[in-house]
């Protein structure tokens, strides 16, 4: 548990900001414009820094950090919910996949999850900016093999990675 509660409080938005510079979020916004072209499903990409005292001492754990963010980010509101968020928990690089109930139904969690603990890995190692487009490329992947991009399909949700 220190150790959980030493990695958040002692994490900082600089350090953030160095794994993830202004390049690295660019090409995370590339790489989700061009999966979507794959598939009719709407990614967002968050990385927050570290959770708050609050949060660590009422246990949240990364996946209901997750989720919390899902709802406030609003990645629930699309047309055909087929949102998704890709949420990074850098002070403990965690990465947490949330998806809206239309996609939910066909991805099992089994799969999500193996996303996830492969860009773990590439975190890890320090390689941020690959582990980043791995877990869009999976997440793409998953979501063409799910659902197939359809004629009219509308962005609606940013494609710019969000650093919290």
């Amino acid at each position: 548990m220190w150790r959980r509660w030493l990695q958040n409080l002692l994490t900082t938005p600089i350090a953030a900001r160095r794994r993830f510079p202004p390049h690295v979020l660019r090409d995370i916004e590339a790489a989700i414009t061009e999966v979507e072209r794959l598939h009719a499903g709407e990614l967002r990409f968050v990385v927050e820094t570290a959770l708050d005292f609050a949060h660590l001492r009422g246990g949240m754990s990364a996946r209901e950090r997750a989720i919390e963010q899902f709802g406030q980010l609003r990645v629930w509101d699309t047309e055909h919910n087929n949102g998704v968020l890709i949420y990074v928990l850098f002070a403990e690089r965690r990465v947490e996949i949330v998806a809206d109930r239309g996609i939910a139904a066909r991805v099992s969690a089994a799969e999500w999850a193996a996303v996830c603990r492969a860009v773990e890995v590439e975190f890890r190692d320090g390689r941020f900016r690959e582990g980043s487009l791995a877990a869009i490329a999976g997440v793409g992947g998953l979501l063409a093999q799910h659902f197939p991009a359809a004629a009219g399909d509308r962005d609606e949700q940013p494609n710019r990675p969000l650093l919290l």
